[in-house]
């Protein structure tokens, strides 16, 4: 299945909010789902924490400001990948972004710790998010949340990823990564937002777990 054979259409608001019964199923599956995961992968968790204090002794986690449904911003919580002035260092390096658009991506970013490489390959910088679903600020399963100065250049297509709750992870995330760029992960939000059910939910998950396993190009 080619997810990028075409342009996404436009989305109907007042119909995506709609849907009651599906987002009141996904609410209650996101709060299960990520208490269970707090649960079981707290000694992992742990153990990651321990790694990134030993390594340079700066703060565990790493809290950034991001935008969500309908334009409402919150702190999103990351296990700490980059060295502490790490956001000091990034307007020397934007314009070495590997994506063009809003969105920065650099494969051999030198922000990134020792500890970090390991943890973004495998996508286990994103666990402490669980606690962002159970307060609800993000889903399970949506468009990636982006920061405030992405949002400042999005075009009224782009600003369409805004209408639902972002996600720990989602179509773009368990399907191309950083295999395309910026418009083409809108163009794959969308879709995902056009699609959206139970069953699709639980594929995406069900593939983001394998990439865990076996990563697809995270960096």
């Amino acid at each position: 299945m080619n997810l990028l054979e075409s342009k996404a259409s436009s989305l109907d608001k007042e119909e995506i909010n709609s849907r009651f019964v599906y987002h009141s199923v996904k609410r209650g599956f996101d709060l299960i789902a990520a208490t269970f995961g707090i649960i079981i992968l707290s000694p992992l968790m742990i153990i990651i924490a321990m790694m990134i204090k030993l390594e340079d002794h700066g703060p565990i986690f790493y809290k950034q400001m991001r935008v969500g449904k309908n334009g409402q911003k919150f702190k999103m919580y990351k296990f700490r990948s980059m060295f502490v002035n790490a956001d000091q260092m990034l307007g020397k390096l934007k314009k070495q972004s590997d994506v063009e658009g809003p969105m920065f991506k650099m494969k051999d970013d030198p922000r990134i710790t020792q500890i970090g490489h390991f943890i973004r390959k495998h996508s286990l910088d994103e666990l402490p998010q669980f606690f962002n679903v159970i307060k609800g600020d993000m889903s399970l399963v949506g468009p990636r949340p982006p920061l405030p100065s992405e949002v400042a250049e999005y075009s009224e297509y782009d600003k369409q990823r805004l209408y639902v709750t972002p996600g720990c992870t989602g179509l773009w995330q368990a399907t191309e990564r950083n295999e395309v760029g910026f418009n083409e992960m809108v163009q794959l939000d969308i879709k995902y937002i056009q699609r959206a059910g139970f069953m699709f939910d639980l594929w995406i998950i069900w593939k983001t777990v394998t990439i865990i396993i076996k990563p697809n190009g995270s960096y």
